[in-house]
């Protein structure tokens, strides 16, 4: 039982992964759609580049959607809406009208003024006019007639008839009143306002809209519109190989495919297809594994790395199956070129296209006419990383918005000449989808910032950030350790130019020299950089409390990094920039002043680890040059060199640099840098031979 335990602790690394993978290929299979594919690839325009094709089955040829939605359009003009009449409203209404016109009478007459006749009367002429009213009707505005002319008909539902009439033969609110006013005047009734009052409140909609009918009249209208024109029978031939798939033929192709995959989803073993899929899916998986293995082994090593960026494939394929699942048109919405814009920010650009590739490849298994897709994603993808290559400015995100549009426009303007000739079926919404899509890819900013926090990458925008020497740290520096700050500041210089020569993160280099000595900044005295009164503290001290306090800055500075919360990989330079290296002169001092007591090196010795990437490297080799060239006394091109070779060779003698990237080539290009860096400071100039 131990034995087991102890293999899996040794390989837990690699179990971790293995499961990490077969849940995202787990993932991809559940999102993938269980559907059959029409296995032939054709495009308008192209000639046909497989064998002739003979119909397999009797089927219909659809008719274009453009034709099919005219059709139907044309079919609604004849459409009219249903209103049903609500009999109970005249009841309620009429009976409403007696009673209030009886209270309006009483209330100015009292119960026997005016004579029963004349209060007869004009109840009588009150009936007739609301009487008329709802025998036309008084229909409710909707959408479906407002702004109509008089002619227009309508269907009006009463009990099971329905009646076809024109809107002028029915009132609304406002002409029921117009009406009311002239009938009035033709009866000449002594009292037609008491008797208007009552009629304008006895006023309501007897016929309203009815949806239900409307929708089924309209539903019963486009069913006669079928949906294709012709027959292609079993055993003909649809297209011939090399033949041109013209508009006629891409028809034909497109119904034969919508029917082969209707056929699959009422017969076809779905257990096949989750073969096929898996298959597919693990065969993409494991070239991304082989991919990372042969050429990024440091980003496969970091199950963080890993993690962020399966994240991010899995996503946006998901989004994309759930786009052609419910909307395909909004595909063109789905902001693909995300992925390699953040992972371009985070690793290199190498990588991003290889992910943009993958994610494309995974998501081109469930879209129609996936060549068309892949080829405009993967433009689009490429221009994208390219504009963010050397991102500087977080401006630089709408600069590549820009780019991805233009490129999704031109690249479906180029499809679309090809394939018609012509720009007549150019649609307009297309372009505002690739806007909207170009707009989505602006979410990287606020997605690197999460990722950053999420996953302890650091940008080359928050680098910038961080160099700031206003920043709370290094503003800090500069007054409690002004000498170290300067320090700093000239490390920085020379590191990033040593970066540059061989290629490394010159960004990275210098943050991490801007705040390698933070940690000096609670006993600044104690470093010469600081000391200018001439008042050296540590003649008071032993040399192994001096050796104590300067190797302590290290620790220091690591404890105040993480309490302002700098980022993870800059902690990096402040606990390697000594490495392993022994804090020299109280060493040797204390050897030579009491040769008979034991010394030991542990209390001399910096913690390290030692450098273990380029940009480490470097800052130790300019860390150190440029300490020791502030105490010569005549510096010199010749006394340079021979400090900058002295100071490195000895590190690599004491197996500094055995866990970074540096070739020998490197180091010596570095050398080089760091001497050229040196003479400029202290304005040494060559001097050339006499002529």
């Amino acid at each position: 039982m131990n034995r087991y335990i102890h293999w899996l602790s040794d390989h837990h690394d690699i179990i971790g992964k293995i499961l990490l993978f077969a849940v995202v290929i787990a993932a991809l299979i559940m999102i993938f759609p269980r559907e059959g594919k029409f296995r032939y690839e054709y495009q308008r325009g192209k000639p046909w580049q497989h064998d002739d094709l003979i119909a397999p089955v009797d089927f219909g040829i659809l008719k274009p959607e453009e034709e099919l939605q005219s059709e139907i359009s044309a079919a609604l003009s004849d459409a009219r809406p249903y209103f049903q009449r609500r009999s109970n409203i005249a009841d309620r209404q009429i009976n409403g009208l007696i009673n209030d016109f009886n209270k309006l009478w009483e209330s100015r007459f009292g119960r026997n003024t005016g004579g029963d006749g004349e209060q007869a009367k004009h109840l009588e002429a009150a009936l007739r006019i609301i009487d008329t009213l709802f025998t036309h009707g008084i229909v409710a505005l909707s959408n479906e007639i407002e702004n109509k002319p008089g002619d227009y008909e309508i269907f009006i539902i009463d009990g099971n008839i329905a009646s076809r009439v024109r809107l002028s033969s029915v009132f609304t609110i406002k002409s029921a009143g117009q009406y009311i006013d002239i009938a009035l005047d033709r009866a000449g009734l002594a009292e037609s306002e008491l008797v208007k009052g009552a009629l304008m409140n006895a006023l309501s909609q007897n016929i309203v809209f009815d949806a239900a009918n409307t929708e089924r009249a309209r539903e019963a209208l486009t069913g006669e519109v079928t949906t294709t024109r012709g027959m292609i029978q079993a055993g003909e031939k649809i297209i011939s190989r090399g033949e041109l798939v013209n508009a006629e033929k891409f028809q034909i192709l497109e119904s034969l495919r919508m029917d082969y995959e209707g056929r699959l989803d009422e017969s076809f073993e779905y257990n096949n297809i989750l073969l096929g899929q898996s298959l597919l899916i693990s065969l993409t998986i494991i070239a991304f594994i082989l991919f990372m293995i042969s050429f990024r082994k440091d980003v496969f090593r970091d199950n963080k790395n890993l993690l962020m960026i399966l994240v991010l494939i899995l996503v946006m394929v998901a989004s994309a199956a759930r786009t052609i699942k419910t909307e395909y048109q909004l595909l063109h919405l789905l902001p693909f070129c995300l992925v390699p814009v953040i992972i371009r920010v985070f690793f290199d650009t190498r990588l991003a296209f290889f992910i943009h590739v993958v994610t494309l490849i995974l998501a081109g298994f469930m879209v129609p006419n996936g060549f068309e897709f892949i080829f405009q994603q993967l433009i689009a993808g490429l221009i994208a990383i390219i504009s963010v290559a050397e991102l500087r400015r977080r401006s630089q995100f709408f600069i590549t918005a820009l780019a991805v549009f233009i490129t999704y426009a031109v690249v479906y303007t180029g499809m679309l000449l090809i394939q018609d000739g012509s720009l007549r079926n150019l649609q307009a919404t297309n372009f505002l989808l690739y806007g909207g899509s170009a707009m989505l890819t602006l979410f990287a900013y606020p997605m690197i910032f999460i990722f950053e926090k999420l996953f302890g990458h650091v940008t080359d925008v928050t680098l910038m950030e961080l160099s700031d020497t206003n920043s709370p740290l290094l503003r800090q520096l500069s007054l409690h350790a002004p000498g170290t700050f300067q320090h700093s500041m000239q490390v920085a210089n020379i590191a990033e130019a040593a970066a540059y020569e061989i290629g490394g993160n010159t960004l990275l280099v210098r943050a991490g020299a801007l705040y390698h000595d933070i940690g000096k900044m609670d006993m600044p005295a104690y470093f010469i950089e600081n000391q200018t009164s001439g008042i050296n503290p540590h003649d008071e001290l032993s040399y192994e409390e001096s050796a104590r306090i300067i190797v302590s800055h290290v620790t220091k500075g690591i404890d105040k990094a993480k309490k302002y919360k700098l980022p993870e990989i800059l902690v990096d330079f402040i606990r390697t920039h000594h490495g392993t290296r022994m804090a020299e002169y109280f060493y040797n001092r204390q050897r030579i002043d009491f040769p008979e007591k034991e010394t030991r090196e542990a209390d001399f010795r910096y913690p390290g680890p030692v450098p273990f990437s380029k940009e480490t490297s470097i800052l130790m080799m300019a860390d150190s040059v440029e300490a020791a060239s502030r105490s010569m006394v005549k510096p010199d091109a010749e006394s340079i060199a021979r400090l900058v070779d002295s100071i490195i060779d000895k590190q690599i003698e004491m197996k500094q640099f055995v866990n970074s990237e540096l070739t020998l080539k490197d180091i010596t290009r570095i050398k080089k840098i760091l001497r050229k860096k040196l003479m400029s400071i202290y304005h040494i100039r060559i001097e050339y031979p006499a002529s």
